[in-house]
């Protein structure tokens, strides 16, 4: 579908969003609003929940079409929810309510919504989010299951909104929360197609040919080649239990996730309840996630990648983990650094 098609489909879209959001019965009140769920931006993670009993949770999202960079020199027109790549984190208990509102930027030209594998109901609540520039609709779920679950635009054609960068996780903690760990972070890996080879500089429009076949420009952590890398690092010190929930917004490619130097001591396959221990690498399908952990205990840099090797080194899917703290000769005699550190940033 060319891009004058999608306009001329939107704006039929955008008249019946209209009159959908003017008959949508009003919310529940704000006197029955009673909590509001902490959105953190990548690779942060709202703090662990540790409550056993439900409660109403308020979700605020708001869908931003911007230029950002792709890669050094490299802009490329995100279609975002709350304006980074992937959206915010969401963190529930399983048999919260969740009241979802989503708002569309004015400045935007098209319209979107959101489809949460998490719910259970028609379209993951992209019939009920279905929403023009200007506009906001919302919709009520309940967490049924507990886990680890994408969320992504579910706005035809799905698979261009997904391709701009529209998607994101949430977690459905059970009840009384997951165990205790030192460090969480928040990884999600996408494909991008764009006109120009990798590389070229300047503003890349989406190619539509190359989606089709299946063949990106770019494959990326967190919406950028470099967002995980040199100062954007993630950070950890020797001895401590690094959680990871690993997404993948696709929307084609299936990650072959892998920490260079590092044995996953647990893995969670699809974030659901199976447990697998000492993975070396694990498989995301687009629109799927998986939570690994592992402990740190030799100082150094540790590569993420893509499995699929020529992804990770000539199209972007790499990032570091920095480990810090005193040597481990005993489990590993070659060089140990870094050995100090000054901020350790965020993720406890």
């Amino acid at each position: 579908m060319t891009f004058p098609a999608i306009r001329r489909c939107a704006l039929v879209l955008m008249s019946l969003a209209v009159v959908t959001t003017a008959c949508r019965r009003p919310g529940t009140g704000s006197d029955t609003k009673t909590a509001a769920s902490t959105l953190v931006d990548p690779p942060a993670v709202p703090p662990p929940i540790a409550r056993r009993s439900p409660r109403l949770d308020v979700v605020e999202l708001e869908v931003r079409e911007q230029v950002m960079n792709l890669a050094s020199g490299v802009e490329y027109t995100f279609w975002t929810f709350g304006g980074h790549v992937p959206g915010p984190f969401i963190r529930v208990v399983q048999g919260d309510t969740v009241e979802l509102h989503l708002k569309n930027d004015p400045g935007n030209k098209l319209p979107h919504s959101i489809d949460l594998h998490a719910v259970t109901g028609p379209g993951g609540g992209a019939m009920s989010t279905f929403v023009a520039p200007g506009q906001e609709s919302q919709f009520t779920f309940k967490a049924l299951n507990p886990g680890l679950y994408a969320y992504h635009c579910g706005t035809p054609p799905v698979g261009m909104h997904v391709a701009n960068g529209m998607y994101g996780l949430i977690l459905v903690e059970p009840p009384g929360g997951l165990p205790r760990v030192d460090r969480e972070y928040y990884v999600m890996q996408g494909d991008f197609y764009t006109v120009g080879p990798h590389g070229q500089s300047g503003l890349q429009a989406f190619d539509e040919e190359k989606a089709l076949a299946e063949k990106p420009s770019y494959v990326v952590f967190n919406g950028a080649e470099g967002a995980l890398m040199d100062d954007h690092a993630l950070t950890a010190q020797v001895g401590e239990t690094v959680r990871l929930y690993v997404g993948n917004g696709g929307p084609n490619l299936t990650s072959s996730f892998h920490v260079i130097g590092e044995i996953f001591d647990r893995v969670y396959p699809e974030g659901g309840s199976r447990l697998e221990e000492n993975v070396q690498t694990t498989s995301i399908p687009p629109g799927g996630a998986a939570i690994v952990e592992f402990k740190v205990q030799v100082p150094g840099t540790y590569a993420l990648v893509d499995h699929a090797l020529f992804r990770a080194f000539n199209k972007g899917a790499l990032g570091q983990l920095k480990v810090f703290g005193p040597p481990a000769p005993d489990i590993y005699s070659g060089p140990q650094e870094p050995r100090s550190i000054t901020a350790l940033g965020a993720g406890r």
